[in-house]
């Protein structure tokens, strides 16, 4: 039996979106609303989904902040400059940093472990993720699903070329992240 893409993305689409969301997410969200306005993926289902585990893996990021936190500053000491700064507007902006850091350029991972090396209690970081998981997955998911349509009404042939625009955008995110993962570890490296 050969599979081809928009088999297996409606076969392994909602896994790869829980699991891609857990970690950071954005480019796995953009394509499961676009392969949720192509028909392969159900749009409720894309948010949902991705609502569960941006909100999951900000909590895991969360309480590794709050557990080992000191750990983290002493792995990588020339954190500590940037986790004094986040501690003063995290003090008096923490409802606004917990809603709006999965929006934040680089910040998706770090801010919830420097909220959790905070003093936010961990019940108000909760509500908030949640809320900011629900906002992040209606707009992000919302957006794909739109990017969806515009190419649809751009290219008119796009239902041909819908595989190959796929992979595109799957390895422009794949590249994306993986030039900020070698910005974070070069600017963090010890010496």
């Amino acid at each position: 039996m050969t599979m081809n893409l928009s088999s297996l993305i409606a076969e392994y689409g909602y896994l790869a979106l829980f699991a891609g969301c857990l970690l950071e997410g954005e480019t796995v969200l953009i394509l499961a609303g676009l392969a949720a306005h192509q028909g392969y993926l159900q749009l409720h289902w894309v948010i949902l989904i991705a609502l569960a585990g941006g909100f999951a893996g900000d909590q895991i990021y969360f309480w590794l902040g709050r557990r080992h936190g000191g750990w983290v500053l002493a792995r990588f000491s020339r954190l500590a400059p940037v986790v004094e700064r986040a501690n003063m507007l995290i003090a008096r902006y923490h409802e606004l940093l917990i809603l709006g850091v999965r929006f934040m350029y680089g910040f998706r991972t770090a801010g919830p472990i420097a909220l959790g090396m905070s003093t936010v209690p961990a019940w108000r970081f909760v509500w908030f993720n949640a809320l900011g998981a629900m906002i992040w997955a209606i707009l992000i998911g919302g957006a794909g699903f739109l990017f969806g349509n515009t190419l649809t009404l751009l290219l008119v042939n796009f239902k041909k070329i819908e595989q190959t625009m796929f992979v595109v955008i799957l390895c422009a995110g794949f590249c994306v992240w993986a030039w900020r993962r070698y910005k974070f570890r070069k600017k963090f490296k010890k010496p």
